[in-house]
């Protein structure tokens, strides 16, 4: 029997390794002398370039994001009530009906399956509205997948990761944040139809056309610039000679079929609605606000752009560069260093046209349509027609983007993102004590909620079924009030359909005017002369944060009881 080694026993046992030899010995020295730092960027070039790692690399980085900015926007918004689009969503989400008057009704379908999952708290609103950006940054990155290389694709990301419209004016859930998952579905669904040209994709682009149109009609501004992107396309007649564009107009034509039948039976109440509030302006009220809305639109697209140049251009010692070149020399190079001529095996042309094409057409041509047609055009409108600028930008030809570019754009969110986290309580406090004495989002409406809760319950002992009001004060006080009563709004021809004056007066109703309100008059004849025996009441709520004490806002109410069973029978 042969005698074991020392060496050999000692590796076994641990306890004497021996002399370590060969490959894998000398990677594993050399790795000890890798920072972490430089194999935590390396891990992360890796995963998202892998395309077998890339999609649950996207993931997790938009999971991290959204549960770290609803953490921040939980914080930053703790001295505010929610703004009333979130809690006119939530009211909406009380009934599936197939439309609400102003609008389709998807948003609402969306807020009534999510907050029978979650509490109607604060928080959740936040994670909602983060929740609909999360998951459009995976789409964004499905899409961008297609016309650039994984590592091009995840740039993009995370430059919608830095773009304000995923992060700060992304707080408020409402039908024009959920288009940044319909719209980016639309147009991943295009360039599936545009590629693979048969019936099935056909199907598909119709189906998401139709799932973008019960968001908002507002949408039809990005199909309309598919639709000439279709046109314009070198490649055109490829697709247009498929069956896919022609399959794709009937499956949008059934999948509205319900709500059409709706907007019908409605009167068309959400053409009224945009008609009265947004048409009927003038040539230099629309030009003053088409130019606002691009100034906001284009403030806010340069700051992911500025994050990317750094990123882009970014050059190690580059102080020592400055000091031999000069400022301004060093500056030129730095603009250069990114470009470079010649093919690019990173881009698929074919697409990147058609991300092109919808971008500038979608960019340009509502601003234009609203100066022409005396539109009020709002900068909000703008929150879903830009997404597709970031990929517009990567998918240049000559522009490169190296492993290093990506490891420091997602630094760059990784350290905003915490700055923030820290900071966020102490803007909070800092804006309350500017701005809490006359601001709208201090009014305390979630303390008003409570107060007429337990007016109703004390005199009736029962559930509060209806609110009576206009909708900056109704749709928060169903949110926040624990019975969640209906909201009615009265002289509103486009009201939700949520409840009607016939079951406001049975089940009874509190109708309310905030003393503040320019038409107060209005309000309080309509009360006067809808339930001239029912109680007044004036009731001052007020709402302290960090010691500070906010606007004491009066309000006039109406109490008006449920119909006893006696009073049916005369």
């Amino acid at each position: 029997m042969s005698e074991v080694s020392s060496t050999q026993t000692g590796r076994r046992t641990g306890k004497n390794p021996g002399p370590r030899t060969g490959l894998r010995s000398r990677q594993k020295a050399r790795l000890r002398h890798v920072p972490v730092t430089r194999r935590v960027a390396a891990w992360i070039a890796a995963a998202a370039h892998d395309p077998s790692t890339s999609l649950k690399f996207v993931i997790g980085f938009a999971v991290a994001h959204t549960l770290l900015w609803t953490i921040i926007l939980t914080a930053l918004k703790s001295a505010q009530d929610i703004h009333m689009d979130v809690a006119e969503a939530y009211a909406w989400g009380q009934k599936f009906l197939l439309g609400y008057g102003k609008h389709p009704p998807l948003a609402g379908w969306v807020a009534g399956v999510w907050f029978r999952i979650f509490p109607v708290t604060d928080w959740a609103t936040y994670a909602l509205a983060m929740t609909v950006t999360g998951i459009g940054l995976v789409i964004c990155w499905l899409i961008a997948v297609r016309v650039v290389d994984h590592r091009r694709a995840m740039f993009s990301v995370a430059m919608l990761a830095l773009y304000p419209v995923f992060t700060f004016k992304g707080f408020k859930y409402n039908p024009d944040l959920l288009q940044l998952v319909t719209l980016p579905l639309f147009v991943l669904a295009y360039l599936n139809a545009f590629e693979k040209r048969d019936v099935r994709s056909g199907i598909w682009l119709g189906l998401a056309a139709a799932l973008a149109l019960m968001t908002k009609y507002w949408v039809l501004t990005m199909i309309g610039a598919v639709g000439l992107a279709a046109l314009i396309h070198p490649d055109r007649m490829r697709f247009l000679r498929s069956p896919a564009p022609w399959v794709a107009f009937v499956a949008c034509f059934v999948g509205m079929l319900p709500h059409l039948w709706w907007l019908k039976q409605a009167d068309f109440l959400p053409l009224i609605y945009a008609d009265d509030v947004y048409g009927g302006r003038t040539f230099g009220t629309t030009l003053r606000l088409a130019s606002v809305y691009l100034a906001h639109n284009i403030g806010l697209l340069l700051i992911p752009v500025a994050f990317a140049a750094i990123g882009l251009a970014w050059k190690l010692q580059w102080w020592k560069s400055i000091r031999r070149k000069g400022l301004a020399r060093e500056f030129m190079d730095s603009v250069k260093r990114p470009w470079m001529r010649g093919p690019n095996p990173g881009v698929y042309l074919t697409q990147a046209r058609n991300i092109w094409i919808i971008q500038i057409i979608v960019g340009l041509l509502p601003p234009i349509a609203a100066v022409v047609f005396g539109i009020y055009m709002k900068t909000d409108w703008g929150i879903s027609l830009f997404f597709l600028v970031p990929l517009a930008l990567v998918a240049i030809p000559a522009l490169r983007v190296t492993q290093m570019a990506l490891i420091r754009l997602m630094v760059m969110w990784l350290g905003f993102t915490l700055i923030m986290l820290l900071v966020s309580p102490i803007i909070a406090a800092q804006t309350v004590r500017r701005d809490g004495d006359a601001g709208v989002p201090f009014t305390p409406k979630s303390e008003f909620a409570l107060q007429l809760t337990e007016a109703w319950r004390a005199r009736f002992n029962t559930r509060w079924a209806v609110v009576a009001g206009t909708t900056e004060i109704g749709e928060p006080l169903t949110f926040y009030s624990p019975d969640h009563p209906a909201p009615f709004t009265p002289r509103e021809i486009w009201a939700s359909g949520l409840t009607s004056l016939e079951e406001a007066m049975r089940l009874g109703f509190i109708g309310i005017c905030d003393s503040r309100d320019n038409l107060i008059h209005v309000c309080e004849k309509w009360m006067n002369d809808t339930v001239p025996n029912a109680e007044r009441v004036d009731l001052t709520s007020r709402r302290y944060f960090h010691g500070k004490a906010g606007p004491a806002v009066k309000w006039k109410i109406w109490i008006k009881g449920p119909e006893k069973p006696d009073d049916d029978e005369k």
